[in-house]
């Protein structure tokens, strides 16, 4: 499975990890098919990077081929604050050590960046966020639904490529879940072209692109 990845993911990955799970396995090729997948495995198993590394291998492409702009191509949704931080602690590692295996095979990689807006994140965060999207934002529920009512953080939304759920089984039959797929409406319709209002002063997209969702 490895060999569909960039050589600095693959022998990133490799050194680091003894073999990919179950869940890597199966998952990675639907992720980089651009499929909606669901990912239902044990604490442990590695959903981490089964969601994340085909959308990482996409940055670092562009990287090297000095096409990384500012804009948000993934968010993470977390219905747990906390464990929004931790995921962007476990991002960070990853990122940072492709980075250094990149520059180690001879590629210059720019620094992919990751931004966490909650509850609690302050207003010189959040203005830093809008005026330098990162290329991963993790977020919670509440705060995407903010993002999408406001003309700034429907700016830096439109052109997000994949959206990643996790915890799917904890809003799933209850009012934040139902608010929270409203919002993943709202911001399929932002990324497809289907919300004026996100888009103002845009020419109409003649190929529009597909908000990609993936579970966990």
């Amino acid at each position: 499975m490895l060999q569909k990845f960039h050589p600095a993911v693959a022998t990133w990955f490799a050194e680091k990890f003894a073999s990919p799970t179950e869940a890597q396995t199966q998952v990675w090729g639907p992720i980089q098919d651009g499929l909606d997948t669901l990912v239902m495995a044990p604490t442990g198993s590695g959903k981490t990077l089964a969601a994340f590394l085909a959308g990482i291998d996409k940055l670092v492409r562009r990287a090297m081929a000095r096409a990384l702009d500012d804009k948000i191509r993934i968010v993470y949704v977390s219905p747990l604050k906390a464990l929004g931080a931790d995921v962007e602690r476990n991002l960070l590692g990853p990122l940072r050590g492709i980075e250094e295996t990149a520059l180690r095979l001879g590629h210059m990689v720019a620094p992919i960046r990751v931004a966490l807006r909650t509850g609690d994140t302050t207003q010189a965060e959040r203005a830093k966020i809008l005026r330098r999207p990162p290329h991963v934002l993790i977020t919670t529920p509440e705060s995407l639904y903010l993002l999408l009512t406001s003309a700034g953080g429907r700016a830096i939304l439109g052109d997000v490529e994949t959206v990643i759920l996790d915890e799917v089984h904890a809003l799933v039959g209850n009012k934040r879940g139902a608010h929270l797929s409203l919002s993943l409406e709202r911001l399929a319709a932002l990324v497809e072209g289907r919300d004026r209002a996100g888009r103002e002063g845009q020419a109409p997209l003649l190929f529009a692109p597909r908000l990609q969702r993936i579970g966990l």
